[in-house]
C-alpha cells in the first residue's frame, strides 16, 4: 500500500470533504487553508478573502485502490471549475478552484485531467494548477463537518447534489 496525498480546492471545504470521504481507498480527508500570505490563518481570517488562502482539502489515499486520475476526475465532476473565485453563493478568492501539487507526477496528472474535463463544460475551466506553497489544517470543528452536521441548512442545500453527481458517475468508487 502506497499512501499519497492530493490537495484540491473546489469551493467550500465542507462540500468537497463530504464527497471525498465516501471513496474507497481514501483513508482521510482534512479541511485546510493553502497558498496564502497570512501565517497561521483562522477561519475568520480566511472569510475576509484578504489572506490569499484557498479553502482546500488534503486527501490521503491508497493509490493501489484509487488513482490520482480518478480523484481528479471526481474533483472536476463534483464542483463547477468554470466559475472564477466562486462556487454557488460562495464568492471570494478563498473559494477558487485549484489543484496544488508537490511533485511533477501530480502536476502532469492535473494538467491531463483538466484537459479531459474541459470536454464536459462549454465555458473554459478556470481551475489553477500550482505548486503547494504552504498548508494549514483548519480548526477542529471544520473536520468531518458534514458527517457531524448533516442537518445544518447550508449542508442540506449544497452537499446532497454533489453526492448525487458522485453516485451517478462514480458509483464503483464509493465505499
Amino acid at each position: 500500500m502506497a499512501k499519497k496525498e492530493l490537495i484540491v480546492g473546489g469551493g467550500c471545504f465542507w462540500c468537497t470533504e463530504a464527497v471525498f470521504e465516501l471513496l474507497r481507498g481514501v483513508s482521510d480527508v482534512e479541511s485546510g487553508y493553502a497558498n496564502g500570505q497570512t501565517l497561521n490563518p483562522t477561519y475568520r481570517d480566511i472569510c475576509t478573502g484578504e489572506t490569499g488562502h484557498a479553502e482546500v482539502i488534503k486527501i490521503t489515499y491508497d493509490d493501489s485502490v484509487i488513482t490520482v486520475d480518478t480523484l481528479l476526475d471526481i474533483f472536476f465532476a463534483t464542483h463547477n471549475p468554470t466559475t472564477l473565485n466562486q462556487q454557488g453563493a460562495d464568492r471570494g478568492t478563498q473559494y477558487r478552484s485549484t489543484i496544488l501539487y508537490t511533485d511533477e507526477e501530480t502536476k502532469e496528472a492535473a494538467e491531463a485531467s483538466l484537459e479531459a474535463a474541459q470536454e464536459d463544460y462549454s465555458d473554459p475551466i478556470v481551475t489553477t494548477i500550482e505548486p503547494l506553497d504552504i498548508y494549514y489544517s483548519a480548526e477542529a470543528y471544520h473536520q468531518d463537518y458534514y458527517r457531524q452536521n448533516p442537518m445544518q441548512g447550508y449542508c442540506m442545500a449544497v452537499i446532497p447534489p454533489k453526492i448525487k453527481k458522485l453516485q451517478a458517475k462514480f458509483s464503483k468508487e464509493i465505499a
